[in-house]
């Protein structure tokens, strides 16, 4: 094993438990889905570790890695389920109601705020996330607290 090979190893085991909560949130429904998503978001890591340069933090750049992952993973599975029949009722097996709710939610805003909503769910601070989408830290700030407002307007019609 090569010495990069190595180090990046060293970075999974350090952050696996990070990178397999990102896959258990993105879920999409059934459970197996999780560890196909962590697997998939491991090797996207590979792919890109060589041009990981260490100017951010580690998890940083393994969340923004995941992050952009899984957003294109659930992108397929939408054209798919539009296409497919649906998967059968006995795949679902949750009983977090509130959680997925707000996660029911949270995915119909979107797609750079429910990024940044994720990465601040996720315990990113404003300067992390925008690193992590490319935005200004006002950008993040505004977009934030926008998503928030809209979360809690459609959670309150909801009720």
């Amino acid at each position: 094993m090569d010495n990069n090979e190595q180090r990046f190893k060293e970075m999974i085991v350090r952050h696996k438990d990070f990178i397999w909560h990102i896959c258990e949130s993105y879920r999409m429904g059934a459970t197996w889905e999780v560890s196909d998503m962590f697997q998939e978001v491991l090797c996207m890591l590979w792919r890109y570790y060589p041009g990981f340069d260490g100017r951010s933090a580690e998890r940083t750049w393994i969340y923004k890695v995941a992050n952009n992952t899984l957003i294109s993973l659930k992108r397929r599975a939408i054209n798919r389920q539009q296409t497919n029949d649906t998967v059968p009722e006995q795949y679902y097996n949750d009983d977090r109601t509130e959680y997925n709710d707000l996660m029911q939610l949270i995915e119909t805003l979107e797609e750079k705020d429910y990024s940044i909503v994720k990465a601040h769910l996720d315990g990113f601070d404003y300067a992390e996330i925008a690193e992590i989408t490319g935005q200004t830290v006002a950008a993040v700030s505004m977009r934030l607290s926008r998503a928030k407002q809209k979360l809690r307007k459609m959670y309150e019609d909801g009720k």
